[in-house]
């Protein structure tokens, strides 16, 4: 039985058209349907065509056959399944193909948008860095010197927020100081005299990558001073940095607090990138293992070295762009200079640089809440403690 050649039919199935002219068959029992696709189909790779209608003019003739097929038809038959085998592989490639492309299309919009947002955070940071200029220009001509200390935990951001600020300043009028672990000959002298010697002549800037706070915060904790040691530094560094200041060294004192999901993020990434891998060293790795006392260290550094004459400023820097940013204000804040642009906004973020005094109140406040109010805290409140105390702070 032949159909009509005008007869309309649709199918509803979904197909994958080849470039090709290929035979696909459907057979149940006796009743064969054959299809032959032209090789000039419009689009010759479009998914997903449901309910297309068929061309008038049959390709092929289709034939519904209620009689026994011949020996002949038969072989046939068997060689259509095989070109219909063959064509279904062609379609599986060209599909596994489509989803590489797909993959590979968002692969590159996702690179798109994070060179998009470097360019924009490269933008951003600009016209501070051009204040960092007129500020570098500006101690030259009147002679002043200037230290800006970098503490906090290994993956705070310390290293990449310095690369910011020094991008484009003179080279010759500026040092980034980042000192590693006392020789012996150092343990043998005068612990501040190892940064005295890179402190900064008429007219530089001088930024300490970590800085005389390694003992209160790293040697204290791991044991590589000792108590002794420990306390004369508490009871010393407030007369050492307020000389300093009355010398005419502008001094700015910043700290680098980063959540422990975000810090152990970032060390995944160092792990993982060897450009990155060099920044990872021992004593970063094991501070988690320590991260309470490192915390109670911290503590107990802000409450006896945030002064008046200086102060100290802590920075939030789980999001890195606007760590650096307020960093960046905080330091051109600290010094009466010229400005480049005078109505560039130099105001900190409140919720990114806090005072050391505010994250004390909120260290304090913590540790009451946890019920962790430590003798040692107790005792130094008794004893009259600093200028926190005095003001009528709990510590």
């Amino acid at each position: 039985m032949r159909f009509p050649e005008n007869a309309n039919y649709f199918h509803f199935i979904t197909i994958l058209l080849l470039p090709e002219c290929v035979s696909g068959s459907i057979i149940g029992g006796e009743v064969s349907l054959y299809i032959q696709l032209r090789r000039n189909a419009p689009e010759s790779r479009l998914l997903g065509i449901r309910g297309a209608q068929m061309p008038e003019q049959p390709i092929t003739e289709t034939v519904l056959s209620d009689q026994p097929a011949t020996r002949g038809s038969e072989r046939g038959g068997v060689a259509e399944e095989a070109g219909a085998a063959k064509a279904l592989d062609g379609t599986q490639a060209l599909i596994e193909e489509n989803e590489l492309l797909r993959n590979e299309i968002k692969r590159l919009e996702k690179l798109h948008k994070k060179t998009a947002r470097v360019y924009n955070q490269v933008q951003e940071l600009k016209p501070y860095q051009a204040e960092f200029i007129q500020l570098q220009q500006c101690l030259e001509r009147r002679g002043k010197k200037m230290i800006v200390i970098f503490e906090g935990r290994g993956g705070s951001g310390k290293g990449g927020t310095i690369r910011r600020i020094t991008r484009y300043m003179n080279a010759k009028h500026y040092r980034v100081v980042a000192l590693g672990k006392p020789t012996s000959e150092e343990r043998s002298q005068w612990f501040y005299q190892k940064y005295v010697r890179e402190f900064p002549g008429a007219g530089d800037l001088v930024l300490f990558h970590r800085s005389w706070y390694t003992r209160p915060l790293i040697e204290h904790v791991f044991g590589f001073c000792t108590a002794r040691e420990y306390q004369d530094f508490m009871e010393g560094v407030g007369g050492f940095e307020m000389d300093l200041v009355n010398q005419d060294i502008i001094l700015v004192k910043l700290y680098f607090s980063v959540t422990r999901e975000e810090r152990a993020r970032r060390f995944e990434q160092r792990r993982d990138d060897p450009l990155q891998r060099w920044k990872l060293n021992e004593i970063d790795l094991e501070v988690e293992e320590h991260r309470e006392e490192v915390t109670e260290a911290k503590y107990e550094m802000l409450r006896n070295t945030h002064t008046v004459h200086a102060p100290w400023t802590i920075i939030r820097s789980d999001i890195k762009q606007q760590a650096r940013l307020n960093a960046m204000k905080v330091i051109l804040s600290a010094v009466d200079y010229e400005r480049l642009d005078p109505d560039l906004d130099l105001i900190p973020d409140p919720e990114v640089a806090i005072s050391g005094a505010y994250e004390l109140e909120r260290m304090e406040a913590t540790r009451l809440r946890q019920g962790k109010l430590l003798g040692s805290h107790a005792a130094f409140l008794g004893s009259g403690g600093n200028l926190t105390a005095k003001r009528g702070r709990t510590g």
